[in-house]
């Protein structure tokens, strides 16, 4: 065939012969489009707005944006006094409340350098655990939503009733607690709640069981979520990613085992990591993986804590707790195992005033999310939301 002319109309090139048309090549390239992922879609978790590059359906980056929630966390610290500030902590990660007062307080009974009586320690390690279950259902009951497992929800949801009923008995609320105080607790545990967390102990043991049939195990869960959003342990550790994030990628990394803190050095329990035999060690399915296994090592802590704890009698909860916080001069960082990663607090005190000089809060869901475009590159949209689900953000923490 004699070529008499060539043209390009659109994407496709053409000849010219006699007046005919013919095809010669289509193609196939597409333009970059820019995708608004939130801050209103609700797999965000929040008021997380990513704005994602797509080369069709294919993401080439995700930018998250943040500050929709800032709450002035950290300048509210410098106003109000020390003891003052616990009610705030519980509203940074919300469904962590207990765990958030606990970091927050050892950062302040360090700075004090103040002995804390052994029965508050292991009631603070129960409260802790019990509240590290009840934000690993949400976890895994709104992955499962995400996803389009609606059963599991269900079943996460009504677990975590039990759970928060107990905390709700000891600190008289259900999520914002205001439980740990500097130097100890508010109130000692109820005569038969250890009874009752021992009940729940036994309850709760086998359904772990079933929802990981239910879910962890389920054949459409496995293939959303294997293979998606991989994260090399030593680019992990890159971006200081910490808890079931962390391990997710194989770190066996712990602080209540590598940087024990309070009675955990006296406790038997494992930490949970991906062996690549079920899942592609650092991908969504591993790190979901790693939170359905830690819920079982909790129940394990919490049987231990209700056997060694010392016995009520004659005790008083607050009696570490000073009258007046007043930290000598000085800087301090204290932190610990959150649900979602290590929580610290940085502590400055100029040794006059009742009222920190600074207090900074080290967000484990800030640093996990600053990895999403790593996390992101090369995926599918649909794939966005595995994703995002698999890091487990509160956004009360990270804005803060």
């Amino acid at each position: 065939m004699q070529e008499l002319g060539m043209a390009e109309q659109g994407s496709i090139r053409v000849s010219r012969k006699d007046g005919n048309v013919v095809v010669i090549e289509k193609d196939l390239a597409t333009e970059e489009m820019v995708l608004s992922m939130g801050p209103q879609h609700p797999s965000t978790h929040g008021v997380l707005k990513l704005e994602c590059m797509t080369d069709g359906e294919v993401v080439t980056s995700a930018e998250p944006y943040l500050g929709y929630l800032h709450r002035c966390f950290e300048k509210h610290c410098e106003v109000v006094d020390y003891p003052g500030i616990v009610p705030y902590t519980d509203r940074m990660d919300y469904l962590a409340g207990m765990n958030n007062e606990w970091a927050y307080c050892i950062a302040v009974e360090k700075l004090l350098d103040i002995e804390i009586p052994r029965r508050v320690e292991f009631i603070r390690v129960m409260v802790s655990e019990l509240n590290r279950i009840a934000s690993h259902l949400v976890a895994i009951g709104t992955y499962g939503i995400d996803l389009g497992a609606f059963t599991p929800f269900l079943f996460c949801f009504r677990d975590r009733e039990h759970i928060l009923n107990l905390l709700e008995w000891a600190s008289g609320a259900r999520m914002l607690y205001n439980y740990i105080w500097i130097g100890g607790v508010a109130f000692d545990i109820p005569a038969d709640f250890n009874k009752r967390v021992k009940e729940f102990v036994d309850y709760f043991r086998p359904k772990v069981v079933e929802l990981y049939k239910l879910l962890t195990e389920n054949e459409i869960f496995v293939k959303r979520t294997k293979g998606i959003g991989i994260m090399p342990a030593d680019v992990a550790i890159n971006y200081a990613w910490s808890g079931p994030m962390l391990r997710g990628s194989g770190v066996k990394w712990d602080l209540r085992r590598n940087d024990p803190y309070s009675v955990y050095p006296e406790l038997d329990f494992n930490v949970p990591v991906p062996d690549g035999k079920f899942s592609d060690i650092g991908d969504c399915l591993s790190r979901h993986l790693v939170r359905a296994l830690e819920m079982e090592e909790s129940l394990n802590i919490i049987e231990q804590c209700i056997s060694k704890m010392p016995a009520s009698d004659g005790f008083n909860p607050r009696s570490a707790v000073p009258k007046r916080v007043r930290p000598k001069a000085g800087e301090v960082y204290a932190r610990a195992e959150n649900p979602r990663g290590e929580l610290g607090f940085y502590i400055q005190s100029d040794g006059k005033s009742t009222k920190p000089l600074r207090c900074k809060a080290r967000s484990s869901c800030f640093v996990n999310l600053s990895a999403m475009k790593d996390l992101s590159k090369g995926q599918l949209i649909p794939d966005l939301v595995a994703i995002i689900g698999s890091i487990d953000i509160v956004l009360g923490e990270v804005d803060r």
